[in-house]
């Protein structure tokens, strides 16, 4: 780096000596010394006072002091040259140094007010990859859900599952837990006592509404006496479907099913819902609660716990067709599942309310160790203390084999034979229909009540009519099965004859208003 630094004003140059000034000034300085060395040198010569300096000397000190005063002069201007150069320097190092602190301390504020900036966008990256990130599993859960309303494998009785299921995911939630007035009941012993039968019907939305359940009551000019529902495990108590059922005279029949509300009906393999995992308590902080949920309300109501167990459709079943653990299930695991769910009602006072409904599928068409003799149907029972009725799931529907026939006897005879030989407790067709395919519907129902009137169907209670229509998988085809009563002129018609016989034993009521 070169040491020379040119000025930076006009004045410091203006007020720097130059070479020659400072040469002549020297010499001043040098003939003052030597006219003043010359005078005191000079041989003293005493003269009177009276005798006046010569004109030489007057000259020579005139010039004596004119030069003393340059000189003077000249070293104040230097004085002052320096102090000033020293202030402008002072000044230039300061204003060099406020430059640095002030670059500094804007470099500072910009790194700062830039990593605010970054930290700032890093949080709203975050936060969006988080957002995405909940929107991407909110619409995988919910493509999950509608996968789980898939078509229901080629069983007997399974599509009339889906059906419900898939029906009442649709219907409303309610804007309270329960009425400011609760609806009047009979207790539950004089519902057990009752011999009178029953008359129960599923339609999609009931009990959450009442406009497709109305319009069969006034069609078949009796009013039902049970309204059918279905809940899984995934949701609590619905106190709105109970309180409902009896604000129109009717008792609430609930299909509890121990898996998730709209599972796909052709997995019955979910380990998460195995018998064994509900046996070991996983489920138990829901039960005690949605026992205490009914305590809670004290109105009556029927449960039909993880119905149809002796077929392979459903993950509470202990057996696939060919006789294996089905969904991690083993022998006896059902009846220990039963009296576990059982036992926790009782402890939570629950069981005050609750009449209990063990309702197996029909037989005709299960695997021959279910269908031969009732030993599995057998295995599954939980015993007459924890049950109050018994049940069947049964319908008259396609694929019909060489043999059937559209009656009673042909639908229910051998699984009645099953039941019978099990318990004496009251027998409630918890799950019925017909199918319009192949014409045969208005004499199956027909034939029904038929059956009903003879003395040894009298410990039937009644039934429950399966009131949709399906469209499943059977035999490799697509078949759409309208259970519906009045799926045509004909099929009400004998719905109507039939249930109006006072022989069947349907006293006709006087329908209700919703």
């Amino acid at each position: 780096m070169s040491e020379h630094i040119e000025p930076a004003n006009w004045w410091s140059r203006a007020i720097r000596p130059s070479p020659r000034k400072r040469l002549g000034a020297a010499g001043i300085a040098l003939a003052l010394v030597a006219v003043t060395a010359g005078v005191w040198l000079s041989p003293s010569v005493a003269a009177p006072s009276t005798v006046k300096a010569s004109a030489k000397e007057i000259r020579l000190a005139a010039e004596n002091e004119e030069l003393r005063n340059s000189l003077e002069a000249r070293e104040d201007e230097v004085d002052s040259l320096e102090r000033s150069q020293a202030k402008a320097a002072a000044e230039r190092k300061a204003a060099s140094e406020g430059g640095k602190a002030k670059a500094a301390a804007e470099q500072a504020a910009a790194a700062a007010e830039g990593a605010q900036k970054a930290e700032a966008e890093r949080v709203a990256a975050a936060a969006r990859s988080q957002g995405k990130a909940a929107a991407e599993r909110a619409a995988a859960a919910a493509k999950g859900k509608a996968q789980s309303a898939a078509v229901r494998a080629d069983q007997a009785e399974a599509d009339a599952a889906r059906a419900r299921a898939s029906a009442q995911g649709t219907a409303p939630q309610p804007s309270s837990p329960a009425p400011v007035v609760k609806p009047t009941a009979p207790a539950l012993s004089e519902l057990l006592a009752s011999e009178k039968r029953q008359f129960g019907l599923y339609t999609p939305q009931s009990p959450f509404n009442w406009a497709e359940l109305d319009s069969v009551s006034a069609n078949v000019g009796t009013a039902p006496t049970i309204a059918g529902y279905f809940q899984g495990w995934d949701g609590p108590f619905r106190p709105d479907a109970v309180t409902r059922s009896w604000e129109k005279g009717m008792l609430p029949m609930l299909t509890w099913e121990s898996r998730p509300l709209k599972a796909a009906n052709n997995e019955s393999e979910d380990p998460a819902y195995s018998l064994p995992t509900i046996i070991g308590g996983a489920y138990d902080d829901y039960l005690h609660q949605y026992a205490k949920d009914i305590a809670a309300l004290g109105l009556p109501l029927a449960i039909r716990l993880d119905h149809e167990m002796n077929g392979d459709w459903y993950p509470w079943g202990e057996r696939t067709w060919d006789g294996d653990s089905l969904n991690g299930n083993g022998e006896g695991d059902y009846v220990a599942m039963w009296r576990h769910v059982h036992d926790i009602f009782e402890a939570e006072g629950a069981n005050e309310y609750v009449l209990w409904v063990w309702a197996p599928n029909i037989v005709n068409s299960l695997a021959s160790y279910a269908k031969d003799d009732a030993t599995y149907m057998r295995s599954l029972y939980p015993g007459d203390e924890y049950v109050d009725w018994v049940g069947l799931s049964g319908y008259f529907r396609p694929p019909y084999k060489a043999d059937q026939t559209p009656t009673f006897d042909y639908t229910f005879g051998r699984s009645l034979d099953q039941l019978r030989s099990i318990t004496t407790k009251p027998i409630f067709l918890a799950e019925i229909g017909a199918s319009e395919v192949g014409g045969s519907k208005p004499a199956w129902i027909a034939d029904l009540f038929d059956a009903l009137a003879r003395p040894e169907n009298s410990d039937v209670r009644g039934f429950a009519w399966f009131n949709h229509t399906v469209t499943t998988t059977s035999g490799g085809q697509l078949v759409t099965n309208d259970w519906r009563i009045e799926s045509r002129a004909d099929s009400l018609q004998a719905f109507v004859d039939g249930v109006t016989d006072p022989a069947a034993g349907f006293a006709p009521t006087t329908t209700q208003e919703p």
